[in-house]
């Protein structure tokens, strides 16, 4: 490492581009603004893991990991101008932490071959790898999500929701809209009204939609939030006295960030998550004492083991091991954009391998393909417990109804190729 430092600077000194060396990793990180309740944890958690790696191991494969963070504010434009700058410093793959900035920047990442990782958010249809080769959305979609909350909606009211109701609110963005669809074919099959409430950005004033819902009064109201959208959702809920166990979040609007405001309000709301919550895994202990007692964290250490910051732990793991099996696949350390996204197609972390990365039972193993570009697709629902300000899951695993979902997803996929003159790849 110290080398690769001393040749940069030298290259540098004498007037020469220095050679690009490293793992670089752009983050789309937002820490201010009307967001930054959820974008903190998030960011922590993913830089805190990947500094144990470089603390603890050496890097990847001996190869330190350069985490370039590019402050968004969940912003679509910042988000492109952040992708302009660091592109062309070695980038390997793009967590773009947003909707928007995804949807824009599929086509620029496309033709400038690095890989897209929308962590279960972003386009839905990208799970097509024969259109999509170089965006991934794994583990699931807003899409499976949406057909998780509805199905266990159904179990919990013995098997049909058939002349029931359900509210959707939602962030007036890409973002809140990307499960409407969705539920409009889920309602049509399992013969439900589906009731449609926008909540503007940032989502401070929610008082018409939640007075909507009391004279309304759903049997379920399903949540599409970010932010601080979601503390002010769930404190509005608690006021008009909405039956919190029948209130059900994406996985974007189940933190604590969205519930601890709320006080004892807060308790018995839900939402679909696909990892675990809590500090009680070996991986997690290896981050406290190797980053955050070290004084390396990126945060001031208050969100470590919250469900923000467990999920840049999971973005971070199954990353890094998608860049040690590019290494092992092409024979060397320094890896690139093209040698990761070949890697990332055929992924494959077990649930055994999770337990050797000191996190068992953290989540589900799976595996990705040239055609499936996300997986395994499963979730689980959580509920909170305001009393000692813990997640517990109430759910298994579930998978989605992907009878629906899957004529879906090759529609728009189809549609899109034909509207950007993109011909499906083979896959074997």
């Amino acid at each position: 490492m110290r080398l690769k430092l001393m040749a940069a600077l030298a290259a540098t000194v004498m007037g020469v581009a220095p050679a690009l060396a490293d793992l670089t990793i752009p983050a789309l990180n937002y820490r201010t603004g009307p967001y930054a309740p959820s974008g903190i944890p998030y960011a922590d958690g993913f830089s805190d893991y990947m500094t144990m790696l470089n603390e603890r191991d050496g890097g990847i494969g001996g190869e330190q990991i350069n985490v370039l963070e590019c402050e968004t504010g969940y912003n679509t434009e910042k988000g492109v101008e952040c992708y302009e700058q660091t592109k062309g410093q070695g980038a390997l793959v793009y967590i773009p932490q947003s909707t928007g900035i995804t949807y824009q920047l599929i086509p620029k990442a496309t033709a400038d071959e690095i890989p897209i990782w929308s962590v279960a958010y972003g386009r839905t249809s990208a799970v097509n790898g024969k259109v999509f080769e170089w965006i991934f959305n794994l583990p699931g979609t807003y899409w499976d999500a949406a057909s998780i909350m509805t199905k266990y909606a159904m179990e919990q009211e013995g098997g049909s929701l058939d002349g029931k109701k359900i509210a959707l609110v939602y962030h007036n963005s890409a973002y809140g809209k990307e499960p409407i669809r969705t539920l409009e074919k889920l309602s049509e099959k399992h013969g439900f009204e589906l009731v449609l409430l926008a909540v503007d950005h940032p989502g401070q004033e929610q008082k018409s939609q939640w007075l909507q819902i009391r004279r309304e009064r759903p049997d379920y109201v399903f949540m599409w939030g970010w932010g601080v959208m979601n503390q002010v959702a769930i404190q509005e809920a608690s006021n008009i006295r909405f039956p919190m166990d029948k209130f059900i979040g994406v996985w974007w609007s189940g933190s604590e960030a969205d519930v601890v405001p709320v006080g004892e309000g807060a308790d018995g709301y839900k939402s679909v998550t696909w990892h675990g919550a809590g500090t009680d895994y070996p991986a997690m202990q290896e981050i406290k004492s190797t980053v955050i007692d070290a004084g390396l964290a990126a945060g001031d250490g208050t969100k470590f083991g919250e469900v923000g910051y467990n999920r840049g732990v999971y973005t971070a793991a199954v990353l890094a091991e998608a860049i040690r099996q590019a290494q092992e696949a092409s024979g060397t350390s320094d890896i690139d954009a093209t040698q990761l996204r070949d890697a990332m197609e055929t992924l494959e972390i077990s649930d055994a391998r999770f337990e050797e990365l000191g996190l068992p039972g953290f989540t589900g193993g799976f595996q990705l393909s040239c055609a499936q570009h996300s997986a395994p697709r499963t979730a689980f629902i959580q509920q909170w417990n305001a009393a000692d300000q813990t997640w517990t899951p109430v759910s298994d695993f579930m998978e989605p109804d992907l009878e629906v979902i899957d004529p879906l997803i090759m529609e728009d996929s189809m549609a899109y190729a034909e509207e950007n003159g993109i011909t499906p790849r083979e896959c074997d």
